[in-house]
């Protein structure tokens, strides 16, 4: 998967992990609660990442629609990539999808080099949220 384009006014990425049949609506809340937290307004979304084996989540694809933006997801090999750039890795994580972490991880690697991020993962009960930002680059 290759990085998503960014501009001015849609240069954040919303990271999300989940058990299996997690609730859409506690995957929205917590959705909700990661952009408050950051002070993010959901226009200023571009997309949304997971890991691939979430694929078929309900809860993501109504997140996506939701805030009508591509869904992207990472092999667990392209987010263990990001390990050295997250803030909470997870030793329990890794046991389980084979990366030290997914909000986070999958946030910055839908971005590439050019990201930061601006909202270390948050939880509910069955979901993971991380916001990250593009930075842009002066032309």
């Amino acid at each position: 998967m290759t990085a998503l384009s960014f501009d001015t006014t849609r240069r954040y990425v919303l990271g999300l992990g989940c058990e299996r049949a997690t609730s859409p609506e506690e995957v929205m809340s917590l959705v909700f609660s990661a952009l408050e937290m950051a002070g993010v307004a959901p226009e200023q979304v571009g997309g949304l990442a997971s890991i691939d084996s979430r694929r078929d989540e309900p809860a993501m694809v109504l997140v996506a629609t939701r805030l009508a933006v591509p869904l992207v997801f990472f092999d667990a090999e392209t987010l263990e990539r990001e390990t050295l750039r997250i803030k909470n890795p997870s030793d329990v994580v890794f046991a389980r999808v084979g990366c030290h972490g997914v909000a986070e991880s999958a946030a910055l690697a839908a971005i590439g080099p050019d990201a930061e991020l601006v909202l270390p993962k948050i939880k509910s009960a069955h979901a993971t949220a991380a916001i990250a930002r593009a930075l842009l680059r002066k032309e």
